[in-house]
């Protein structure tokens, strides 16, 4: 089921979409404060199963030298969350659902660990 402000298409690998490049900002903000030393856009690649690949938005590694994995939707699926959690399950990072809050309810964004 296609939802009301669920995109039509997809964009390409590599490419940010506007939630995405808003919470690059917060990333380049954080690494400019000295709490995160590096991050990259579709840095990583893991794969969970024979033809399975997950791919986080961004890989981040904090300033302590600890890496998270950032999933940053505008709402967040079933599908999508049991794809992170599976990926959670499997490999030695912290990854964290982000989600962005509309204005109507404050802004910013929504933090939840996997």
């Amino acid at each position: 089921m296609k939802w009301k402000n669920q995109a039509l298409g997809r964009i390409k690998p590599g490419k940010q979409n506007k939630t995405e490049a808003e919470y690059a900002q917060v990333l380049e903000l954080r690494r400019q404060a000295g709490q995160i030393e590096w991050y990259k856009f579709e840095g990583i690649t893991f794969k969970l199963a024979d033809d399975t690949r997950y791919t986080p938005d961004f890989a981040v590694m904090l300033a302590d030298g600890t890496m998270e994995m950032h999933e940053v939707k505008g709402f967040f699926t079933d599908d999508a969350k049991a794809k992170v959690k599976v990926a959670a399950d499997m490999f030695p990072f912290q990854f964290i659902l982000i989600r962005k809050l509309a204005k109507k309810y404050g802004g910013g964004w929504e933090h939840e660990s996997v």
